[in-house]
């Protein structure tokens, strides 16, 4: 099948967090299956100069913004079997940095969303499934519902949204994202665009997506909740149905400690003497104090409440009274950076703080650590403990998300385990935990290698992943339901030369607004925050059970 990933980032070349590393792996994942996949994203004056200079022009047009029209260029380069698609205006994305303050954003991801749709039919792919990723690309599956449903090129076309924080929205101005894209009054209702008085364009995504994924199946089920639903859990609870999660996975290749040519000495399960030289080279290149026997806990992550460091703030002094050493290496909030500066002075060659973006310091990290630990408040899924446990460093985390699916705490009575937990978000739960490692660090020698081992030998791969991303791409083009309207807005651009329709089912008469299916129960109405379209009159179709927790 044709499919058509829309995102901000993406690996290799650019990244500011997991959501490159995700549409970086999948895509060629998919591709190796014998699809054609193609990925579109920014092209920020960040991306190094080599992979510029590997890009071809592929055309240029002009695209309506609101009263202005603007230039977009299209710059394509293939890689693993992916066809990647720059976006291209440098006004938008030939700045300094990926992501603003606010500002224009809706502007910038509002032309990118437009750019998006309008180089499909000029670029002559035509794909079965669009999948948007993240409020930046929300706005895809709204726009080719409201505003190119109607045209043949586009009708046949499904869209998959996925959620990698639910924390982003890109939430703005109602008169600043109608001016831009031209949508009507109609359209900022509160079963649409419109969210607590502003436009949301993580919301647009949830609204008009034909089907919803996340990153792991408990973040799915958390976020149908007040706690971590951020004002979206009663539209998540009535979509229920539409919503699924899928686990992340990693790039098996790039972290392989048999391989990696970024760590000092090369090793695998059934011979850690590696693993040792990479912590003896890795306590030499931070300063700290020459020592095989300490063990060495890392923290590798963005500096912020959402990866639990206020619980380490809470009980840094009692974490340092334990004979460890401390890495951290991360950016983010001052008051975080404060805390860890003043840790590597507090505690001279115990702590070492790197304050950075740094692949290829993350890399020794991993091999170089023993104990990996992550207390996040929430985690949509993570994929430091996945990396972790591949490199045989044993991941501490916090039971939420993505670090429940992936990490299971060592039961004594059974054996069972790969990892250390806690559930109750609480400083000295976390640091109970950690001294419960410990404890196996320093007493049950054989336990640790068998964790060590186990860690090391589980499956992190996307094959799992990707399989269940296809079934659920084919469940969708098998049972197209209810199909979205073919509304009066007109889009922006002309329609480009069409090409020849392909054998596709009939597809139901447009209604006069969005339907969704019926829901398999009545949402409690205290509960949803925004109210329902009218779902239409035929029976659900059967969904796949999701998938267990890994």
């Amino acid at each position: 099948m044709n499919i058509l990933f829309t995102a901000s980032e993406c690996v290799p070349f650019v990244k500011t967090g997991g959501l490159a590393d995700v549409v970086g792996a999948l895509a060629p994942v998919l591709a190796a299956k014998g699809h054609d996949v193609r990925v579109m994203v920014p092209l920020y004056s960040a991306i190094p100069q080599d992979y510029v200079q590997e890009m071809r022009h592929e055309l240029d047009f002009e695209i309506d913004l609101g009263w202005r029209k603007q230039y977009c260029g299209i710059e394509a380069l293939v890689r693993d079997g992916v066809t990647y698609y720059f976006i291209d205006n440098k006004y938008y994305f030939g700045r300094s940095y990926i992501y603003g303050m606010g500002g224009d954003e809706y502007e910038r991801f509002g032309f990118f969303c437009r750019a998006a749709l309008n180089a499909l039919p000029l670029l002559q792919f035509q794909p079965d499934i669009i999948h948007a990723h993240d409020w930046q690309s929300g706005m895809v599956p709204a726009l080719l519902r409201i505003q190119y449903g109607h045209l043949p090129f586009f009708a046949d076309i499904r869209t998959v949204f996925t959620i990698h924080n639910l924390q982003y929205q890109g939430i703005f101005g109602i008169p600043e994202v109608q001016g831009i894209l031209g949508l009507g009054d109609e359209y900022f209702t509160n079963d649409k665009l419109e969210c607590y008085g502003c436009a949301n364009f993580m919301k647009a995504g949830l609204v008009y997506a034909d089907e919803i994924t996340t990153v792991s199946p408990s973040y799915a089920e958390e976020i149908q909740t007040a706690y971590y639903g951020e004002r979206m859990d009663g539209l998540l609870r009535a979509k229920h149905e539409h919503l699924s999660g899928v686990i992340n996975g990693i790039d098996i290749k790039e972290y392989d400690p048999e391989n990696d040519p970024l760590i000092p000495a090369r090793y695998t399960a059934d011979d850690l003497s590696g693993k040792a030289e990479c912590k003896r080279a890795l306590q030499e290149e931070l300063g700290l104090n020459q020592d095989p026997n300490v063990p060495i806990v890392a923290i590798i992550s963005r500096l912020s409440n959402q990866k639990g460091l206020d619980l380490v703030d809470r009980v840094i002094s009692e974490i340092m009274s334990e004979n460890l050493q401390l890495i951290v290496l991360g950016m983010g909030d001052a008051k975080y950076v404060n805390l860890f500066s003043w840790a590597e002075q507090r505690y001279p060659g115990r702590v070492a703080a790197r304050f950075r973006m740094d692949g290829p310091l993350s890399h020794r990290i991993y091999a170089g650590a023993d104990l990996f630990l992550m207390p996040s408040q929430f985690e949509p899924c993570g994929l430091s403990q996945m990396i972790s446990l591949r490199y045989g460093t044993l991941p501490v985390v916090r039971e939420t998300g993505g670090l429940r699916d992936t990490v299971l705490s060592y039961n004594d009575a059974n054996g069972a385990g790969n990892g250390f937990t806690f559930f109750n978000y609480n400083a000295h739960d976390m640091l109970y935990t950690l001294r419960r490692a410990l404890y196996f660090y320093w007493d049950q020698k054989d336990i640790w290698k068998m964790l060590q081992h186990r860690g090391m030998t589980g499956d992190y791969s996307w094959a799992h992943s990707a399989e269940m991303y296809l079934s659920l791409y084919r469940d969708m083009l098998d049972h197209p339901g209810a199909e979205a309207p073919a509304e009066e807005a007109a889009p922006a651009e002309p329609a480009a030369p069409e090409k020849k329709p392909r054998a596709r089912k009939p597809k139901a008469e447009a209604a006069e607004q969005p339907v969704e299916k019926k829901p398999a129960r009545k949402p409690r109405a205290k509960a949803a925050e925004v109210k329902e379209e009218k779902p239409a009159e035929k029976k659900p179709r059967a969904r796949k059970a999701k998938a267990k927790e890994e």
